[in-house]
């Protein structure tokens, strides 16, 4: 064996193609999720869906997507619920793990010997590690700008932006860059939080896989570069 390939890397395919089936098996079911649902908040609202007693709300889910009908004496709902909800939170816990999993591996370096290993060289490494920081940074910053925006072109003002309030603009009593957040106060003497907490959530969550694979890229580069430095 060369002097090229006397490194080792975790095999992670298994555990891309694990991260892929459950992303296909969260996207299709939370597509028949929102499918389901259409429009089963306003038939719910003009009372032509039956429930046991009084309807008291109707609420709309973040994740599994779906509305639910309260009533005085039980739910009654459509969408990412019951059995098809249980899928889509196995779907997603399965993604998240696989993914940091694969990531993690790309850290450390074991023998090229090592059973769950395979030698490669650390050209190789940089191949592997650029495209997984590259791809789950543009995901984490293009998400994060889509619902941080009015917090980047001007904080203070980032609860009246993009809408023309005339005389009596919402203002922002506090915010946050990360996790991504304001408080607003409308004059009526409401508060509500400018960003909904489902979006805030996964802006936090995405930032983690970027994290992760930002230090797999920043190890490899630097062992690329100390080997490429060597006499």
């Amino acid at each position: 064996m060369s002097s090229a390939l006397a490194y080792g890397a975790y095999r992670t395919g298994r555990l891309w193609a694990a991260a892929g089936l459950s992303f296909g098996v969260l996207f299709v079911g939370s597509g028949f999720a929102l499918l389901s649902l259409l429009e089963f908040d306003e038939r719910c609202s003009h009372g032509m869906v039956q429930g046991p007693g009084r309807l008291l709300d109707v609420r709309n889910q973040a994740f599994p997507p779906a509305v639910i009908c309260e009533f005085e004496g039980g739910d009654v709902s459509a969408g990412g619920t019951g059995i098809l909800g249980a899928v889509l939170w196995l779907s997603l816990l399965f993604l998240a793990v696989s993914v940091v999993a694969a990531l993690l591996a790309e850290c450390f370096e074991p023998p090229a010997e090592h059973p769950l290993a395979e030698p490669v060289s650390r050209a190789d490494k940089l191949r592997r590690t650029g495209p997984a920081f590259f791809v789950t940074g543009s995901v984490f910053l293009m998400f994060y700008a889509l619902v941080a925006w009015p917090l980047l072109t001007g904080p203070s003002s980032s609860c009246s932006a993009g809408s023309d309030w005339g005389y009596n603009p919402p203002r922002t009593l506090d915010y946050s860059f990360f996790p991504p957040q304001a408080t607003c106060r409308y004059s009526s003497g409401l508060t509500r939080q400018m960003v909904p907490e489902w979006a805030q959530i996964l802006a936090v969550g995405l930032a983690v896989p970027a994290l992760i694979a930002g230090v797999g890229f920043v190890l490899a580069w630097r062992r690329w570069w100390s080997e490429r430095r060597r006499p």
